[in-house]
């Protein structure tokens, strides 16, 4: 029997603490570089495994509390809250362990814990007085206003009259209904800081707004007296006189704000555009006193600001709220030419051409828009709409097309642009696509007047579909009785439907009136002729020929004397 021998055991390794603490540090650095990159699932496992290593070092726990906390679920919240409390624990003096637990603890809705842990950070940690405005906030969202008050004191009594906390302070104040209080703490912040004029601005508001108007002008005059350069402070005065119903001193002021050199730009233009608000409500509007003044407030600022577009812009505003297309469309024009990327002055420019019937104008501007603009639906409209004009329809067709698949969120939008298509592709005989477009204006609105009007006439002028043509004719007289060319467009459904003698009815109507034009008179002498009133019918034409430089067709009835 062989002897049995013992197996040597093998010893177990143990680390030493250094070992363990070294170990613990590397897996650490590895956490914060994944940490830094976002990758917040491994930063955590790199972080939970530095814990394990060494569970009593703070830090640690401080940066996993941190991961834990960029969570969105409460769940993550309350790991957080776990990790930092642990940090907490182990210490005391680190302030950016407290700021995390007090939003974490925010975040949880716990706000007597937020802010208890700022409370104990403020005796903890020297030289954190800084986070009194953040201890305040909170007692503020937790409807805590007495202890935010007495907060914002403390925060006065260690680091000095404040803006923040003088804002806050007059907040509640008035909240509360305080008015004296929060006078007190705008007239302490403005004397605290003389040569700051947003404060003393500040008081004054305050001062008007609880109705003592008076005081807050005379506040600002001696401002204004010892401090001449104070532009922000005269736009204020400009105002309160101007609520006050004093007018010349109101304006004295704002000539006073536009022609002085240390008023930045920006100040002056937003000044000018009250007025044009003003007027576009209007307010002011009609009165010659203050047209004339807002408009001399652009001449002097085009003086001294000659080419600068938002200049130009500003002056195009205001003629637009006066109304004065003319001369809005050549300041937008301007600003055009000193280089202008506002999309709003390139439409109001091809809005007023589109209006004054500037057709070729507005067809190169609208191109010219195009290239800045090739994604707003607006610019291919009025591009459309010229082309229309021109009689250019498969071009109008095109881009009335783009406007509609950029713009097919705005369905009333997309209804006026179906009605300009149904013009188009009735101009190109595409009576299908005209009658689609025209169909789709009137399932949005089954009352436009235009639709009503355009297709049932191009429905009489090819004799289709009549009976559908006789009733929206009759729905557009129904509504407009007395508008001769829906007259006209009824009358000329019922020729086309051989009801001569009703059409002879609603043709004298439109002949009685003070809007005859040539093709109205034609209409009528084409209807007396089917009646069989030849010699009537060619007086008619005579009429119409009158009124008319196209004479070719007209000549030929006349000598022919028949239609045609």
């Amino acid at each position: 029997m062989q002897p049995v021998v013992a197996q040597k055991r093998r010893p177990v390794e143990v680390k030493s603490e250094g070992a363990r603490l070294r170990e613990a540090e590397f897996v650490f650095t590895e956490g914060e570089k994944f940490f830094v990159l976002e990758d917040y699932s491994k930063a955590l496992l790199y972080f939970q495994k530095s814990a394990e290593l060494a569970p009593e070092n703070a830090t640690i726990h401080y940066k996993i509390a941190e991961v834990w906390a960029k969570g969105v679920k409460e769940e993550d919240q309350r790991q957080a809250a776990i990790s930092i409390e642990n940090a907490l624990r182990l210490e005391k003096k680190n302030k950016y362990f407290y700021l995390l637990a007090s939003n974490i603890y925010a975040s949880l809705n716990n706000l007597d814990k937020a802010t208890a842990v700022l409370e104990t950070m403020m005796k903890e940690v020297k030289g954190t007085e800084e986070h009194l405005f953040d201890l305040a906030a909170l007692y503020l969202y937790s409807k805590r206003e007495e202890d935010a008050l007495k907060t914002y004191n403390r925060a006065e009594s260690v680091l000095g009259i404040n803006e923040i906390s003088s804002l806050q302070k007059q907040r509640i104040y008035l909240e509360k209904g305080k008015i004296s209080d929060a006078l007190a703490e705008g007239e302490k912040l403005a004397n605290t800081y003389p040569e700051e004029p947003k404060f003393m601005m500040g008081y004054a508001e305050l001062l008007a707004q609880t109705g003592d108007r008076a005081k807050a002008i005379s506040l600002l005059e001696k401002y204004v007296q010892h401090n001449e350069e104070a532009g922000s402070i005269k736009m204020l005065l400009a105002g309160l006189y101007q609520d006050n119903g004093q007018t010349e001193k109101s304006q004295q002021y704002v000539l006073d704000v536009i022609q002085d050199p240390q008023v930045n730009l920006d100040s002056k233009l937003l000044l000018v555009n009250t007025y044009s608000a003003a007027f576009t409500q209007g307010k002011g509007l009609g009165n010659p006193v203050a047209e004339k003044f807002a408009i001399q407030l652009v001449e002097k600022l085009e003086a001294d600001y000659t080419h600068d577009a938002n200049v130009n812009i500003v002056s195009g505003d205001l003629f637009m709220a006066l109304n004065r297309k003319e001369e809005a469309l050549i300041k937008y024009k301007q600003a055009i030419q000193n280089g202008t990327s506002n999309y709003e002055a390139w439409q109001n420019l091809l809005y007023l051409e589109s209006q004054t019937n500037q057709v070729d104008s507005l067809i190169h501007y609208a191109e010219q828009a195009l290239e800045l603009f090739p994604n707003q639906g607006m610019v291919y409209y009025f591009n459309g709409f010229g082309l229309l004009k021109k009689k250019q329809y498969r071009e109008a067709a095109y881009a009335l097309e783009q406007a509609k698949k950029l713009s097919s969120a705005n369905l009333s939008f997309v209804s006026d642009l179906n009605t300009l298509l149904g013009d188009c592709y009735n101009g190109v005989k595409d009576y299908a696509k005209s009658d689609q477009a025209f169909e789709e204006a009137l399932a949005y609105n089954p009352a436009n007047d235009i639709v009503l009007n355009n297709y049932s006439f191009y429905l009489a002028l090819r004799k289709e579909n009549l009976d559908k043509a006789e009733k929206m004719a009759s729905l557009l007289i129904k509504a407009f009785p007395n508008k001769v060319s829906y007259l006209d467009t009824y009358a000329w459904v019922l020729f086309a439907q051989e009801k001569y003698k009703e059409a002879r009815k609603v043709m004298e109507k439109v002949i009685q009136g003070t809007q005859v034009s040539s093709t109205h008179w034609e209409h009528y002498g084409d209807i007396l002729f089917k009646l069989g009133e030849v010699e009537n019918a060619v007086k008619q034409w005579q009429k119409a020929r009158e009124t008319t430089a196209d004479h070719t067709r007209l000549d030929k009835k006349i000598t022919n004397r028949r239609l045609n």
